[in-house]
């Protein structure tokens, strides 16, 4: 009889997950059902090249119906799961809301961006996890500095130079070092500003940046940020954001025109609000062969999930997309082998390193005991983040966008009536209500 597979969360684990699952599974043996928000899986650390404007944004997403080929894939959220009835409560992006059944439950929501409570954040910040925000922050740059073009008055020039990342994990480096580059090559579009009238701030919490490289990789990134102009202030908190005025925990006020919160992130709360085993942090509970512990017929894997790592006694794999990748991969033979009533296999993966691309052909990179900086940095990143994009179409694509970004300058048009589409047209329709029009 076949068996259904609900996989909520089309991100890493969810889209590899079914991929293997296509592989591995005989037809007729299960049916899958895919539920994610967006309807893509969003590869993330392209996301700062999306925003400096060297890969198209939608080279840097997926989309599930097409890679996905055989599966049913939903669009919208799964707000609860009774796992004991066995079913989920599902809405869609449009229309009501409705129950769907199945027989085997993997959780693979994810994260979502860690908030902190504090005052003016929601109000004069953007986040750094989605494709939008990416989108939404390169816009952003480029209308900022065509607004300090045509100002006269210097209060106005200033907050719109001045850029604030908060963060010093991958995402908030990188998208800072992107956001310069970006900046820099569009400056030679606008007479009357120079590099040096930009200010960028990086504000870091603990005593160092990209924690999980070695320390000297994160005091020669500190010390490159710097030589290209960064403030990088660390252990120090963004204290308010009230007004768009940057307050810092040691004292400094930065009127903001641009407010990055790129401060990690946080299991999604689903598996929390149903009811399901989680930790103190929030994850699920899961085993080393990607149980839900203490659950029959459940498997887990990536950012929202507690996997023992057991290369380290004690620990648990980092939430990043090496081990997310990896997981979903053994989670499909360990779903297959499932159905089939044999033997799952344990996830055991030693890290190997990580990488980062600083823009202006720098990066770091650590690969077990090999450190990279600049140039060979920025190589051992590319390349890396390269053989893990899904499918030969994506990989042509982004090696298309880095040779046609090697030849050519960077696009530096801004783009922002694409997010306030309607705008024009309301407009028209509020004039044409002062228009009297008399009859012949």
């Amino acid at each position: 009889m076949s068996k259904h597979i609900l996989i909520v969360g089309g991100g890493y684990v969810g889209m590899y997950a079914a991929r293997g699952l296509r592989r591995l599974i005989r037809s007729g043996e299960v049916t899958v059902t895919v539920v994610d928000p967006r309807g893509y899986m969003t590869y993330q650390p392209f996301l700062a090249e999306a925003v400096g404007g060297t890969i198209e944004p939608r080279h840097v997403v997926a989309p599930l119906n097409r890679v996905l080929k055989g599966a049913r894939v939903l669009t919208g959220h799964v707000t609860r799961v009774d796992h004991e009835a066995r079913t989920a409560r599902f809405q869609p992006v449009q229309g009501p809301a409705r129950t769907l059944t199945y027989d085997i439950l993997v959780m693979a929501a994810g994260s979502i961006t860690r908030a902190l409570p504090i005052p003016g954040l929601a109000e004069h910040a953007v986040g750094f996890k989605s494709l939008g925000e990416a989108v939404h922050l390169r816009n952003h740059v480029l209308a900022q500095l065509a607004a300090a073009a045509s100002t006269d008055d210097p209060l106005v020039r200033r907050r719109a130079l001045t850029f604030v990342v908060v963060g010093g994990g991958f995402s908030g480096v990188e998208a800072l070092a992107e956001m310069q580059g970006l900046a820099d090559e569009a400056l030679r579009y606008h007479d009357g500003i120079e590099p040096a009238d930009l200010s960028w701030t990086l504000v870091e919490a603990t005593g160092g940046i990209l924690p999980e490289l070695h320390p000297g990789l994160g005091r020669w990134t500190v010390d490159a940020l710097r030589a290209r102009g960064v403030d990088v202030r660390l252990e120090t908190r963004l204290s308010s954001a009230e007004g768009g005025v940057a307050r810092l925990s040691d004292g400094t006020s930065l009127e903001a025109g641009t407010l990055v919160w790129a401060a990690g992130g946080r299991p999604s709360p689903l598996a929390a609000d149903s009811g399901l085993p989680v930790d103190e942090a929030g994850r699920l509970r899961a085993t080393e062969y990607l149980t839900v512990a203490g659950l029959a017929d459940a498997f887990t894997a990536g950012d929202g999930a507690a996997v023992p790592d057991l290369t380290r006694p004690g620990r648990f794999t980092a939430p990043n997309a090496q081990h997310a990748v990896r997981q979903a991969k053994l989670l499909a033979r360990n779903l297959a082998a499932h159905v089939r009533g044999g033997r799952l296999k344990a996830y055991r993966h030693a890290y190997l390193g990580s990488v980062a691309g600083l823009g202006h052909h720098q990066g770091v990179a650590q690969v077990h005991a090999i450190r990279l900086t600049g140039f060979l940095g920025w190589l051992a990143h590319r390349a890396y983040h390269l053989a893990w994009v899904p499918t030969f179409n994506h990989k042509a694509r982004v090696l298309a966008d880095w040779g046609l970004s090697m030849v050519f300058r960077r696009e530096a048009v801004q783009l922002t009536a694409v997010e306030h589409a309607g705008e024009d047209f309301r407009r028209a329709l509020a004039a044409a209500d002062h228009v009297q029009v008399f009859p012949a």
